[in-house]
């Protein structure tokens, strides 16, 4: 049987006793989201021993989902509204939604380290940039950037796209924003934390395509 988020003892810790200590961690990064970058926030499920806090024996993301019983906390919540709404579900993982106000392109990380070095060397633009316990990077871009991929890698000489193991998010998917565990192998980091200039207002995908498909390909080759 799973273990479960949201037990009476954990609301009653966050409600009474515990509020200083929900706003230094959770509930802040929380806040900070919603209030600085604009993104909305959606409690998500954590894994331990492999089973999923959602309490599915058949869950097929231990840890990497949002909690269905779980409302999302829209982009301008402020600390108060956020120390609420994370009362109710103590313990849950922080978890974004791709496709309002950015997409994201994954890529593995040795490429996905390796590109982003390249990049700030030239001076493009870049918005934030995580990587998962699982080795996967994730570069923040405009929104649509998921739709238009594979068009745009095929305008660029790329026939194949999935041979660079490169992909797309876009709306419908959710990632673990960090410092939140996922999967219950470890916490996600920021590669490159969110700043005012580029959290609001993230690249077009078309300015750091080349760069990612052409490192994603020699890390596979």
């Amino acid at each position: 049987m799973g273990f479960t988020i949201g037990s009476s003892r954990g609301i009653r810790d966050i409600r009474s006793g515990s509020r200083r200590r929900g706003r230094s961690s959770e509930c802040t990064a929380v806040a900070e989201f919603t209030g600085l970058w604009g993104w909305d926030v959606v409690p998500g499920a954590r894994a331990a021993a492999g089973a999923c806090s959602c309490g599915r024996r058949d869950c097929r993301a231990p840890g990497a989902h949002p909690l269905g019983f779980a409302s999302r906390i829209p982009a301008g919540a402020t600390l108060d509204q956020v120390t609420e709404a994370w009362g109710e579900v103590p313990g849950a993982s922080v978890m974004l939604p791709v496709g309002r106000t950015f997409d994201v392109i994954e890529v593995a990380e040795p490429a996905g380290r390796r590109a982003l070095t390249r990049l700030e060397r030239m001076g493009l633009p870049l918005g934030p940039v995580t990587v998962t316990p699982q080795g996967r990077v994730h570069f923040f871009v405009a929104p649509g950037a998921a739709a238009g991929l594979p068009e745009l890698l095929y305008r660029m000489g790329w026939d194949d796209p999935s041979a660079l193991d490169l992909h797309g998010l876009g709306p419908g998917t959710y990632i673990t924003a960090p410092p939140s565990d996922r999967g219950g192998l470890g916490p996600v980091r920021w590669l490159r934390p969110p700043a005012l200039d580029s959290a609001t207002k993230p690249p077009a995908a078309r300015l750091l395509l080349g760069t990612l498909a052409y490192l994603a390909h020699r890390s596979r080759a």
